[in-house]
């Protein structure tokens, strides 16, 4: 049995195929989801999404959503999401390069939690790039 995966950002389908294995990074860790898995809907952070097909891992990073796992089917609604494989690394390190330096920089509440999810959003990309 294989389960059906559809991964949605807004204005695009990122992803829609049946796999083996989906690995989801929820907002309490890391969830593995397997043929017949119960039903359930979870938060999800801002991480890196692998789904296994024919023992290949395929990374796409996450940037927070929402995921339904319900008889056999995975539907993944997120703000933003991407494959690894289409994901521009220099942009990414000089995302992370930016909220780096406001992190170490800024004073200002605001700027410094807009600025740890930017890091958090950087790192998700280019782990799912493989340049981390």
């Amino acid at each position: 049995m294989v389960l059906k995966i559809k991964i949605v950002a807004p204005n695009k389908v990122v992803f829609d195929d049946q796999v083996d294995e989906v690995v989801l990074p929820s907002v309490s860790g890391q969830l593995g989801i397997l043929t017949n898995h119960a039903p359930l809907i979870t938060g999800l952070g801002n991480g890196v999404m692998r789904v296994r097909k024919q023992g290949t891992f395929i990374p796409i990073a996450v940037l927070t959503g929402v995921a339904e796992v319900d008889n056999n089917e995975v539907s993944v609604v997120a703000r933003a999401a991407e494959l690894g494989s289409g994901i521009d690394v220099n942009r990414a390190r000089a995302a992370l390069a930016r909220a780096e330096q406001t992190l170490a920089t800024s004073q200002n509440k605001t700027e410094l939690l807009q600025a740890q999810t930017a890091l958090e959003r950087a790192n998700a990309r280019l782990r799912a790039a493989g340049a981390l």
